[in-house]
Parts: structure tokens; sequence; C-alpha cells
């Protein structure tokens, strides 16, 4: 197979859709994946003070708050972040006009 026929294939391979969504939804998964660990990660460290076989109430307390804010923070962010692709959307829209 020569150089020209594995662009073209590659270059089909890139125009399907089910390849596309299937990229999608992968990288969704990873994006996912990543958030758990950090607030994990995050959470872990601000909560527990001493690894013991059960959760005391304050640690439970604590890791509840904790995934709370961590989800109420990052939907704030995302919420942020498509307002402000809609007024960049908005405003390119208004030059173009």
């Amino acid at each position: 197979m020569d150089s020209s026929s594995a662009a073209g294939e590659l270059g089909a391979a890139i125009n399907d859709p089910q390849l596309q969504h299937f990229i999608e939804v992968e990288t969704q998964k990873q994006r996912f994946q990543q958030l758990v660990h950090q607030m994990t990660e995050l959470c872990w460290e601000k909560c527990m003070d001493k690894p013991g076989p059960k959760l005391d109430s304050r640690a439970e307390t604590c890791f509840v708050n904790c995934v709370e804010r961590f989800i109420d923070t990052s939907q704030f962010i995302l919420n942020r972040l498509e307002q402000t692709q809609k007024s960049k959307s908005a405003f390119s829209e208004n030059l173009s006009d």
C-alpha cells in the first residue's frame, strides 16, 4: 500500500460519521474519568485525616459536601463557558452584518 492510498483511507475514516461519534463518546468518557479522578483526589486530601476501617460522620459529611461543591463548581464553569461562547458567536454575527 503506497502513501497516497493510505492517506485516502485515513481521509475516508475521518469523514465516517460512526467513527466520529465513537471518538466523541470516548472523549467524553475520558473527560468524565478525569473529572472523577480530580474530584476523588481533591476530596480525599480535604476530608481524610486518618484512614481507618470506617468513615466517621465528620469525614462522610465532608465528602458529601466536597462532591456537591465540586459538581456545582464544574457546572458553573461549563455554563459560564457556554455563555461566553454564545456571546462571542453573537458578536461575530453582528460584525458580519
